[in-house]
């Protein structure tokens, strides 16, 4: 039997530190009390029924699912068809695609905010828009890596050549050939682009702020008014967060199967 050393119990403590507040977190959204025992006093559903009744948190969750997908959909209309051109038929120019992506990650939320105010605010141009084309730009490097993985991984270029040569029209080679190969990467991109940009709370709070309200939002709001509906907050969002995960896990293995059929 293999002896169990130090670093396994780095490992438990390590993820003992990680998961017990998210636990901590989705047992305080379904306690009754819990103020002077170790575990709650008693379970109930009433704090998620309060906050599903709440019309603001509807309002919120809206707002959120449609700013978020609403940037991906914008993605995947202007920047996977570019990318899709630059790899296949204009690789060197990769080099700049490339260097987009790192001045993605060179400029901190508060700095993008305080940038996107400066410029735009005496334009009339409604900030929620900026805020949607930031978020466009902030996920260029997820639909980039995912996109052009997907074609390297099944040598897109010569899989387009093969179809072609067989007497397939460039329009038919793209959309009954390559594009099956690579949905579930393209998927993969655009799962991880929403539920990044659905936790998403800096931006948004500093240039629109309560105007547009989303679930960051509200939740920032309910922590100093109910611990107890806040928390659920957290723990809705972790199913969603849930629920996308196990999606990308899927997609991902069946990606893989592709690419090794």
């Amino acid at each position: 039997m293999k002896k169990k050393g130090l670093p396994d119990l780095f490992l438990f403590f390590l993820v003992l530190y990680l998961v017990l507040p998210i636990i901590a977190t989705a047992l305080y959204a379904f306690a009754t009390k819990w103020n002077s025992t170790v575990f709650p006093e008693g379970l109930t559903f009433q704090w998620l029924k309060v906050l599903f009744q709440d019309a603001d948190f509807i309002q919120a969750f809206g707002r959120s699912v449609l700013l978020s997908g609403g940037a991906v959909l914008l993605a995947f209309l202007f920047i996977v068809p570019a990318i899709f051109v630059v790899v296949l038929y204009f690789p060197k120019y990769e080099k700049w695609m490339q260097t987009i992506v790192v001045l993605v990650y060179a400029f901190p939320g508060v700095i993008l905010a305080v940038g996107l105010i400066r410029t735009y605010s005496q334009f009339g141009v409604p900030m929620i828009l900026a805020v949607l084309g930031a978020y466009v730009i902030s996920i260029f490097p997820y639909i980039y890596q995912g996109t052009r993985n997907s074609l390297r991984n099944i040598n897109a270029k010569q899989l387009l050549d093969a179809a072609e040569l067989l007497g397939a029209s460039k329009l038919q080679a793209f959309s009954k050939v390559l594009l099956p190969a690579v949905y579930p990467g393209l998927f993969v991109g655009a799962l991880l682009s929403f539920s990044i940009l659905f936790g998403e709370f800096v931006l948004i709070n500093l240039v629109v702020g309560s105007r547009f309200e989303t679930v960051q939002i509200y939740l920032m709001e309910k922590l100093s008014t109910s611990g107890h509906v806040a928390s659920a907050v957290v723990f809705v969002y972790l199913v969603l967060m849930g629920i996308l995960t196990l999606a990308i896990s899927i997609l991902t293995k069946q990606s893989k199967g592709l690419v090794k059929s």
